[in-house]
């Protein structure tokens, strides 16, 4: 029996939707098995997050937040250096925490094994990054930010201490460096 030119369509449009909820659902339980978090980079969320310290450059940038929740530029500062405030600044700290946002979000890419004898980097970096979690003193995290790589869409990141080397997108890193910028400058006096 030959099927009709609309029944054969409807038949090739069954199928493809068949196949798309295929698809669907193995994703789905991808992603189940796997979990989300273990796809992002930070292992706990920013609200959990105290302050971010980055190493760039020979100088160690520190981002805190408030107590009233508002992060801040603390910047580096010598132990015998008088007290000063830390009030955080609407505009920066709405800066701030949009880019600690976009952190938060960073995926990662790719998975690939951690020896010292890789040249992604990561062994003697250019960039540290440390986590620290609201009320503590010592880092929760460090990573290893290394080179940009081949693709120049991707850089390496070694959590320290850990089997692996991942790749995040590159503009997460250039986001981190503009706000350590923006954030270091002096502010110019007003005319």
């Amino acid at each position: 029996m030959r099927l009709s030119l609309p029944r054969r369509l409807l038949a090739v449009w069954l199928a493809l939707l068949a196949l798309v909820v295929l698809i669907a659902l193995i994703e789905y339980e991808e992603n189940e098995s796997v979990g989300v978090a273990d796809h992002l980079l930070l292992s706990l969320p920013v609200d959990d997050l105290g302050a971010i310290e980055l190493g760039h450059a020979g100088t160690l940038h520190r981002f805190e937040r408030a107590a009233g929740g508002a992060w801040f530029y603390h910047g580096a500062h010598a132990a015998s250096e008088p007290s000063h405030a830390h009030n955080a600044d609407p505009a920066a700290a709405q800066r701030i925490a949009a880019a600690f946002a976009a952190l938060g979000r960073a995926r990662i890419e790719r998975r690939l094994p951690y020896d010292r004898e890789s040249q992604y980097g990561v062994a003697a970096p250019q960039i540290i990054l440390l986590i620290y979690k609201l009320r503590e003193e010592k880092p929760i995290a460090q990573y290893a930010i290394g080179d940009v790589a081949p693709d120049t869409f991707s850089r390496y990141v070694h959590l320290v201490g850990s089997a692996e080397v991942v790749t995040i997108p590159n503009y997460q890193v250039e986001n981190l460096l503009a706000l350590v910028d923006q954030s270091s400058r002096p502010l110019s006096p007003l005319r």
